[in-house]
């Protein structure tokens, strides 16, 4: 996580500094500092500093000040370790259990405030797959290095405790190895989507920061995504199991299992969606399945009947997606890709089509999309992005082992060429992944040039940052 930029000398610049942490961490500080503030002293500062600085400018300072006469609180230092501090922290509880008495020490990694929500739950005597809300407390974190938060209570310790419920806070947090076990066997019954969420997103950072195993994760969404009525949480597992997890975290011998319980959940949510609730979480699960599956007979009985038996039909976008997946699988030939562009010859036909021919397992192939990428200048932004999007495939991984290390001396030549829009898409959208050591090794080697355009140098490091992190997650797999 980047602090606030200081020195933005010009619009492109600007550029690099405004990625997804300016949205995701702008409106976690914001929901923090309501929540540190209490809402009524911030909406008292906020109603002030638009009074003061209407028809006008105000600066960050401006906006720090209003609230901090509101609150009478030190607004400013809080700014500070907020606002101009890098990295995020982490909370991780510890539980013990002492005669009728059960203590919790929550540890604090970084220097940030918080105030947040501890959830408290338990499962159901005559219910045991139902989670129900025991209490929920609030705690303040000062920010200071090293600190533990500790709080007792008579009875027996809570089956769940989930650190951050409701998300008033931008932090990691971890479970406790009892936690987890309930939330393995209960997930899907806590009763706040939120909280839901909450506990997905602390197993997803669990698995990124090598405290839980990919598989587990997997087996969470195997047993309880087929359940889950938010479309947006089974976007976003599904998302997450089938990207990073199957394609970035596990080893190309273990890729498979992890297809084929990707493919089962996605069957499952259908079976649970076939009356025809949840469509939207039913078209997740069918792209979902169309990108994990290996049975190319089924995916061409869609394709020809034009339809997922109980729906949805193919539209354009469906149609794409499971020829990808042929031709990723070799099972599509280049005149099918051409029959197909020839019924949609618009703009996203085109990008399906440059998609479905860089995917095919074809030396051939591959070295036309990549003449295609590196040696002409005629491929528009989204064609570009579309062909990568196709040449890199986790299945062709000994096939494209040798493009790796001809990669960074072309993107580097490609960006100096073509400006920063395709700099930034040959870092991210063409950063290969496929042969994770080697990527790591090449990119190090790549960032110690001094002639890299900013773009192309700033969405290397993320990439790089990613994929070191892939790899330490591989390694302890």
């Amino acid at each position: 996580v980047a602090p606030a930029p200081e020195d933005v000398p010009d619009t492109a610049a600007a550029g690099l500094n405004f990625d997804g942490i300016s949205y995701a961490k702008g409106a976690s500080a914001l929901r923090q500092l309501v929540a540190w503030l209490g809402e009524r002293d911030f909406l008292t500062g906020i109603n002030d500093h638009f009074a003061r600085h209407r028809f006008g400018n105000a600066t960050l300072a401006d906006f720090i000040d209003s609230l901090a006469q509101a609150s009478g609180r030190d607004v400013h230092t809080w700014a500070d370790h907020w606002l101009r501090t890098t990295g995020v922290d982490t909370l991780t509880p510890e539980i013990r259990t002492e005669g009728d008495r059960w203590t919790a020490t929550v540890h604090h990694q970084g220097s940030r405030p918080h105030r947040l929500a501890i959830g408290l739950y338990d499962r159901s005597a005559d219910q045991p797959h139902r989670l129900d809300l025991r209490e929920r407390l609030e705690i303040d974190i000062s920010g200071k290095p090293g600190e533990v938060v500790r709080f007792d209570r008579p009875g027996r310790r809570p089956d769940l405790l989930l650190l951050n419920d409701g998300d008033l806070a931008y932090t990691k947090i971890r479970l406790d190895p009892d936690s987890w076990e309930t939330a393995t066997l209960a997930l899907s019954w806590l009763p706040d989507p939120l909280s839901r969420a909450v506990l997905w997103s602390a197993a997803r950072d669990m698995v990124r920061d090598g405290a839980l195993a990919p598989t587990a994760f997997l087996q969470a969404a195997r047993a309880h995504l087929p359940q889950e009525p938010d479309t947006a949480l089974v976007e976003g597992v599904l998302a997450f199991a089938r990207l990073q997890i199957a394609d970035r975290y596990l080893p190309a011998d273990r890729r498979p299992t992890a297809l084929a319980t990707l493919t089962d959940t996605c069957r499952e949510l259908l079976r649970h969606t076939q009356d025809g609730s949840g469509p939207s979480r039913r078209l997740a699960a069918v792209r979902t399945l169309i990108d994990s599956t290996t049975d190319t007979g089924e995916l061409r009985g869609w394709l020809t009947e034009g339809t997922v038996p109980g729906g949805p039909e193919l539209d354009p976008e469906l149609r794409w997606r499971t020829l990808h997946r042929l031709a990723v699988l070799g099972a599509a030939t280049p005149d099918e890709i051409d029959a197909e562009l020839a019924g949609d010859s618009g703009a996203t036909g085109r990008q399906g089509a440059a998609r479905c021919r860089a995917a095919r397992p074809d030396p051939a192939a591959k070295r036309a999309a990549w003449s295609a990428l590196f040696d002409s200048d005629d491929l528009s932004a989204h064609l570009f992005n579309a062909t990568f999007e196709g040449f890199w495939q986790s299945e062709q991984h000994t096939l494209l082992a040798d493009y790796v290390p001809e990669y960074f001396p072309a993107a580097v030549a490609l960006a100096r060429r073509r400006g920063a829009t395709i700099a930034r898409a040959v870092a991210r959208t063409g950063f290969p992944a496929v042969a994770l050591a080697d990527t790591v090794r090449l990119a190090e080697e790549c960032l110690t040039r001094t002639d890299l355009p900013p773009a192309l140098r700033r969405q290397l490091a993320d990439e790089l940052d990613d994929a070191r992190r892939a790899l330490r997650v591989r390694q302890t797999a």
